[in-house]
């Protein structure tokens, strides 16, 4: 198998100019990658182990089989249509794995069933009944009670009647649209006069709690409600049967170079084209009759290999509702970030004075353990509020419906200071709220950039410009996670706030770029995809194998969502061929096969899951004895490093490198329990010793950790 690499200087080649042709390097034996749909769905069944996991706490259990059904969904209808799409336009080649395109289909819906149904047997098997006994039962409607019936029959009247509209199939009827996710019954009614049997459909409102509360603790399917009072929605009519279905549709897309114009006009097509995307997969109750099914299979056009039967109830995603119940005892123990000590040490009687602790000293923060509302938020919302300051920069990716960050830009645009945005309209799933606030931020007098055709910008940068006595100071922050105060509080990431002037003039030269004509621009600080950053990343393997060739301190250690790029795992396996120790720490996808004679021997493989989500992503290098730590947005894959703006920093502070260096030894410490990838790609979860006792959690020695030296400054 040949893989490439692509040359140039990894640390001061212009960021987003043209990237020249590669090099091919030589060919690596058959089976050296693992493939990237079978280790995704891996990567889900460490979630789905977590849900089946009886020493966590109950309702926690619950929802992380929630995110395990949110996470099968979007697998199918990105990566399985995806792959669906290739296969029928002609396009698709064997993968990096060395199968065929059918071969991985295959094998994706074999794993993806066994997953599913490991998932429904965790759910009646294992949660229905603890949660039962902590007096939270989801019921179906013959287990009601009388009363909770007749309460519920009002309720069914009052607030679920009046939005449902059954679509009846016949020749004056066609087949009515299903759209993607969304929960319906297909009913099969008779005609008591004639005795014909007529197929319609109710689809489940969206918007309605997908567990409809009997009583404070008793639950019953929305759909079960529904299909209780069936025959008021065909009065005269005999129901015959009904049956729950759901359809994932293809909901990827790719803006063509052509739209470039206009590209807000252009995405916006797209998420009305999105809505009307091929089926890839038919979820049907298990007890669905053949004729119903034949009719669904026919009209909606999917093969009966796309079909997936399932007792029910269909679509646990609806489990977050359940998981969101205020049983303190049945969750994790409360968690409150807290405010980055060399923030809160120059706190006023208001709140931190973001800018005078930054001019003192680099930051380092590291959420959710650091408060981002007093960190970042602050350092937005000061920024606007301060009439020293100039100028407001920043790259908006993913963020809140409420977010104080967006009404932070507002308002320092409407107090006159100069505020761009960099609005990413092509955040999968997050297009039509990114338009919204695009547009918001636009009528508030905001310089709203729209990304590039062709490009994602993914890194995630914010530049104040201050105005301090006779000079301007910029500061910046440079980070792992979006702009998003909600999300902040369960994931994991890292940041810098900095104002130091070479990083300043590397992201003001970044934003340059961005949102006008620039090129070419150098950097000393910043790596910067789609140019520099897996040319800097393997420019620094190959010089930790000239350090271990010299004798001098050689490690690598990556911490990443996802390693899938070919040209990086090669540059780790000569790395490991020559004896230098690698050790990667990834959340999902690994398509890395570690532990092989010859080739990756040295190399180590860890996850880490718990209750907040790994975001960040580190890049430690030994350094031959002064370690070098990059941080940023970047993950190791093709559309990161080839098809998207990213940045990563190099830390200077030794404080910092030493600070990133202890996470690292942390988590790949045989005390601390995660899961182990062999070289046969299987993931192995480690988490107790040998005398049963459990091996340290991560997260909750950090919490741990945090709490004690915010005390020792206090």
């Amino acid at each position: 198998m040949t893989v490439r690499i692509q040359p140039g200087d990894p640390a001061t080649a212009g960021a987003l100019r043209a990237v020249p042709p590669p090099l091919e390097i030589p060919d690596l034996p058959n089976g050296a990658f693992l493939d990237r749909e079978a280790s995704w769905l891996e990567f889900n069944s460490r979630v789905l182990e977590l849900a089946e996991d009886r020493t966590l706490p109950l309702l926690e259990r619950v929802r992380f089989l929630a995110i395990f059904a949110s996470n099968l969904d979007e697998f199918f209808m990105v990566r399985v249509a995806g792959l669906k799409r290739r296969i029928a336009a002609g396009v698709a080649v064997t993968s990096a794995s060395g199968h065929a395109p059918l071969e991985i289909l295959e094998q994706v819906w074999a794993r993806s069933g066994e997953l599913a149904q490991r998932a429904s047997s965790c759910f009646r098997r294992d949660l229905l009944i603890r949660l039962s006994k902590e007096n939270i039962q989801i019921l179906r409607w013959d287990d009601l009670s009388d009363e909770e019936q007749n309460t519920l029959h009002g309720l069914f009247r009052e607030k679920v009647f009046p939005v449902l509209t059954p679509l009846a199939v016949d020749p004056s009827h066609p087949f009515p649209y299903i759209s993607g996710l969304s929960l319906n019954l297909a009913v099969v009614v008779r005609n008591p006069s004639t005795d014909r049997e007529n197929f319609a459909r109710v689809k489940v409102p969206p918007l309605l709690p997908r567990f409809i509360a009997a009583s404070d603790t008793r639950f019953v399917p929305l759909e079960d409600l529904i299909s209780a009072h069936l025959q008021e929605l065909f009065p005269g009519m005999i129901i015959e049967a009904h049956h729950a279905f759901r359809v994932t549709r293809n909901e990827d897309f790719e803006v063509e170079e052509d739209d470039a114009e206009n590209l807000l006009q252009a995405i916006e097509r797209e998420l009305m084209r999105r809505r009307f995307g091929p089926p890839v997969r038919l979820e049907v109750d298990a007890s669905i009759d053949e004729d119903a099914l034949d009719l669904l299979v026919r009209e909606l056009g999917v093969s009966s290999s796309e079909v997936v039967a399932s007792p029910g109830p269909l679509d646990l995603s609806g489990l977050h509702a359940i998981a969101d119940i205020p049983r303190p005892d049945l969750h994790f123990p409360t968690f409150v970030p807290t405010t980055h000590p060399h923030l809160a040490a120059v706190e006023s009687a208001k709140a931190a004075d973001v800018f005078a602790a930054v001019r003192v000293r680099d930051v380092l923060l590291h959420h959710p353990y650091d408060s981002f509302s007093t960190s970042v938020q602050a350092f937005i919302e000061q920024a606007a509020a301060d009439p020293h300051v100039l100028a407001i920069k920043q790259t908006l990716y993913r963020t809140s419906g409420d977010s104080p960050i967006v009404d932070a830009l507002i308002d320092a645009a409407e107090a006159g200071k100069q505020v761009v945005c960099l609005v990413e309209l092509k955040a999968r799933f997050d297009e039509q709220a990114n338009i919204t606030w695009a547009r918001k931020l636009e009528q508030a007098g905001c310089h709203v950039v729209y990304g590039q055709v062709g490009l994602k910008t993914h890194c995630k940068l914010a530049l104040v410009v201050r105005e301090e006595g006779d000079r301007l100071r910029r500061y910046c922050h440079i980070g792992t996670g979006n702009y998003n105060p909600k999300t902040a509080r369960t994931y994991e990431d890292v940041g810098l706030l900095t104002s130091d002037p070479v990083v300043a003039e590397d992201v003001a030269n970044l934003f340059n770029q961005l949102s006008g004509y620039a090129r070419g621009t150098s950097f000393r600080r910043l790596l910067v995809a789609p140019h520099s950053v897996r040319s800097g990343i393997v420019a620094r393997i190959e010089g930790e194998i000239e350090n271990h060739l010299a004798a001098r301190p050689a490690r690598i250690r990556f911490k990443v969502n996802s390693l899938v790029d070919e040209v990086t795992i090669e540059a780790l396996y000569r790395a490991s061929n020559a004896g230098v120790p690698v050790d990667i720490w990834t959340r999902g996808i690994c398509a890395l096969r570690p532990g092989v004679p010859g080739m990756s021997e040295t190399i180590q493989v860890r996850s880490i899951l718990g209750r907040f989500l790994e975001h960040s992503r580190i890049f430690w290098f030994a350094g031959g004895g002064e370690p070098e730590v990059w941080i940023g947005s970047a993950d190791l894959m093709h559309r990161n490093l080839d098809r998207r703006v990213e940045a990563l920093v190099r830390i200077s502070s030794p404080d910092h490198v030493r600070e990133l260096t202890e996470l690292m030894d942390i988590a790949f410490a045989h005390t601390t329990a995660a899961w182990r990838l062999d070289r046969n790609g299987t993931w192995t979860r480690h988490h107790r010793r040998s005398d049963g006792r459990d091996l340290m959690d991560l997260q909750d020695h950090l919490i741990k950790l945090k709490a004690r030296r915010r005390a020792d400054t206090d």
